[in-house]
């Protein structure tokens, strides 16, 4: 049976619960910061950088059925040693912007049959801890003129304040009781706020990693299941926005689920909404104009943490300039 952990887990305690084999040895990745964000090259628990798709290759064999069934969903709950912003005032918005959604560019002709409410956009992630253990978060695609992003939170490639990147680290779109209809994507680099790796921050809580062509077709993650768009800067309030993720606590963690509410300010830099779905969520899209026929939308923030557990709610880094940062910094790093 799947091991999951409690949504009012601290972060020490989620990554000492995550152990399922023995620790192995791992070269630290070489850092680069630009702008207040942070890279650095994917790699394998052993410590080889994952820059070819033969180790691409072997990472993708790594992840069997059995591992993805033991990786234990990773989340975190509000806790006191995070860091967030001084002031509840929201912080002042620049002008608003958008990148556009985009469909696929080729027939998959693989379905395991689509649901209402899930998106082939949307899939589960999975990676190694520092100490060896599997674990898995959610993630999305992002449209992007090269076609190879996958947004989901920082607390899902980087341990935070005093810790490393996670190695392995591959996307599953639209996984679903062991199927991968699409096939795997795995990392070639990861990227996150500065604010994050360096303080844990949950106002910075966002992450982007660029991935290797992968799949059942050898192409790019963009190019095959299409990519959610993106906003920044459209406010705290967003009258409807729907948040999709693979909650241990519905289904188990092996499907997509969703919810739906109306946004408000959370304090900070951050915004919250309601939402029953807990561990294994984190890092999955909030959307504004979810398209349940294409399954596409814009990316509004991403699960971050539970603000009081068993309440219902939860929290996301509000979207504005950095997160635009973000994109643009991992965007510039991706190869044509």
């Amino acid at each position: 049976m799947r091991s999951t952990l409690r949504w009012s887990a601290s972060a020490s305690l989620a990554l000492a619960l995550v152990l399922t084999a023995p620790a192995v040895a791992q070269a630290k990745p070489t850092p680069v910061e630009k702008n207040g964000n942070t890279t650095a090259v994917a790699r394998t628990s052993d410590g080889r950088a994952i820059t070819n798709e033969k180790i691409a290759g072997e990472v993708a064999r790594f992840w069997t059925p059995e591992r993805m069934a033991n990786a234990v969903d990773l989340d975190l709950a509000k806790s006191p040693k995070a860091t967030e912003s001084t002031t509840r005032a929201p912080k002042p918005d620049g002008p608003a912007g958008s990148v556009a959604p985009v469909r696929p560019s080729v027939a998959s002709g693989a379905d395991v049959g689509i649901q209402l409410n899930e998106s082939a956009v949307v899939g589960k992630v999975y990676f190694t801890t520092p100490n060896g253990g599997g674990a898995s978060c959610s993630a999305s695609a992002v449209a992007s003129g090269k076609a190879r992003l996958v947004m989901t939170a920082g607390h899902c490639v980087h341990q935070g304040a005093g810790g490393q990147w996670y190695s392995n680290w591959q996307f599953v779109p639209r996984y679903r009781d062991g199927a991968r209809p699409f096939g795997t994507f795995v990392a070639y680099q990861l990227a996150a706020r500065t604010a994050w790796i360096n303080s844990s921050s949950y106002d910075e809580d966002m992450a982007i990693a660029i991935m290797h062509n992968g799949g059942n077709w050898g192409l790019k993650v963009v190019e095959t299941v299409g990519g959610h768009g993106m906003r920044w800067n459209w406010g705290y309030n967003i009258s409807l926005m729907t948040a999709l993720g693979y909650p241990s606590n519905l289904g188990g963690g092996e499907s997509q689920y969703f919810c739906q509410s109306g946004t408000w300010h959370a304090g900070a830099q951050q915004i919250r909404m309601w939402c029953n779905m807990t561990y294994g969520s984190s890092g999955g899209p909030w959307l504004q104009e979810y398209n349940d026929q294409n399954g596409l939308g814009f990316i509004n923030s991403v699960v971050s943490h539970g603000d009081n557990p068993g309440n219902g709610q939860f929290d996301g880094p509000y979207f504005d300039d950095d997160i635009k940062s973000l994109y643009d910094f991992a965007e510039g790093l991706s190869p044509a």
